[in-house]
């Protein structure tokens, strides 16, 4: 269990990310067409894993809009944006934004993808939605990079994750 702030006032996720090294666990997620996307779907590829709480606050959207823009000159690079949002909420927000160069991914159904991930929030205001996170792996699936953002309404730190690719 990890120990976050919102707002400065401390909140927990449901474990701890996966470790660098190790290869990421096979997900199931909910695409804006309604279909499933799983790690295969994404295979040979290096993934970068924008996770957040939802698509319709301020820093969430800032990251998604700051990976469009750095995923267009990424080599053999998806990045994958993923929250507990709605797939139509997702497509209505990158459709009005014109954001092209990322993939939205939905944890709606169960959250099993946070909670297999140790970063569903299991408390507070938030609990139930995904702590802001970043994964990063390489063409075979192994994470090569994460980063627990310690304040929810902090910015990830971009720099970081793509410095690993």
């Amino acid at each position: 269990m990890a120990t976050i702030t919102l707002g400065g006032n401390p909140i927990h996720t449901s474990g701890e990310l996966p470790k660098v090294g190790s290869k990421l666990a096979d997900f199931k997620l909910v695409q804006n067409d309604l279909s499933i996307a799983d790690l295969s779907t994404f295979a040979g590829k290096k993934l970068v894993l924008n996770i957040f709480p939802s698509i319709d606050t301020g820093t969430c959207a800032t990251s998604v809009r700051k990976f469009n823009e750095s995923a267009s000159s990424l080599a053999n690079t998806t990045v994958l944006c993923i929250s507990r949002d709605l797939p139509f909420a997702q497509k209505r927000f990158c459709g009005a934004e014109g954001l092209e160069n990322v993939v939205n991914l939905s944890d709606f159904q169960e959250g099993t993808f946070g909670k297999n991930n140790g970063l569903d929030i299991v408390d507070g205001p938030l609990a139930g939605l995904h702590s802001r996170v970043i994964i990063v792996t390489d063409e075979n699936g192994v994470v090569t990079h994460t980063e627990q953002v310690g304040e929810i309404a902090h910015e990830p730190n971009y720099e970081a994750a793509l410095a690993v690719l």
